[in-house]
């Protein structure tokens, strides 16, 4: 009978602890609940206070417009920068990707020229010469007609104003009857291609006429002083003792 009084009570403890831990446990998920409702009613008021002001924005058509024609307008004008610059690319590469190929043809035209101006003139007349004489003309005109007809052209600047743009003035000749600054002599000729210079001319220009008779007084004066100081030299010189007009000591 002990026995059995024993194990009530210890089975009521058990339950009594049992219903106390369960208490405890719901009273826990209720706070941690409680928390969570709080945080959600918080994200909720956030998340409502966004939407009505991006809702107060999208309900604003203005400014949409607005938006929405300012990213037009720059799209349209980025567009015409790509097309306009593709162009002026394509444009110059039409006219001057042969550039490099045409600086380096001048050179064959040059040795032509030479061949042609060296040639004497009584080898020039002979029948076996003639001929040969004759091609290496037409060789030269066939070339620069075909660099003429891809845009290249040769610069025979005799005769007129220097124009440090297109020539290279190689030394200055005093010429009475060319104006000063004017091309006199061409040493080689130049070349353009379009707008763009290939090579320029080198060329000898007339010198100012004051400038050469300025020259030619210094050239003068100088000759003058060195005669006079030649001169001023030998009369310095000290005259030898017994000579005549030198000092003779007449003491015994």
């Amino acid at each position: 009978m002990s026995e059995t009084q024993e194990q009530k009570d210890e089975a009521a403890r058990a339950a009594a602890d049992a219903e106390a831990h369960a208490a405890a446990e719901e009273a826990l998920e209720a706070a941690e609940e409680a928390e969570d409702d709080e945080e959600g009613t918080e994200t909720e008021e956030a998340e409502s206070e966004d939407v009505s002001d991006s809702g107060a924005e999208e309900d604003d058509p203005a400014a949409q417009i607005a938006d929405l024609r300012d990213q037009l307008l720059r799209a349209m004008a980025e567009t015409e920068n790509v097309r306009r610059r593709a162009a002026r690319e394509r444009e110059e590469a039409a006219k001057y990707g042969i550039a490099n190929f045409a600086r380096d043809v001048l050179g064959i035209a040059d040795n032509l020229r030479r061949a042609i101006d060296s040639a004497p003139p009584e080898t020039v007349a002979e029948d076996n010469a003639k001929a040969l004489f004759e091609g290496v003309e037409m060789t030269e005109r066939e070339l620069l007609a075909a660099l003429e007809r891809h845009g290249v052209k040769r610069l025979e600047p005799l005769g007129e104003k220097f124009d440090h743009n297109l020539h290279q003035a190689m030394f200055e000749v005093p010429d009475p009857s060319a104006a000063p600054g004017t091309v006199v002599q061409v040493m080689q000729p130049g070349y353009v291609l379009a707008e763009r210079l290939l090579r320029p001319a080198m060329v000898g220009i007339a010198k100012a006429p004051a400038e050469a008779e300025n020259e030619a007084a210094g050239e003068a004066e100088t000759g003058e002083e060195k005669v006079e100081a030649e001169t001023a030299a030998e009369d310095s010189e000290p005259t030898a003792e017994g000579a005549p007009g030198a000092n003779v000591d007449t003491q015994a």
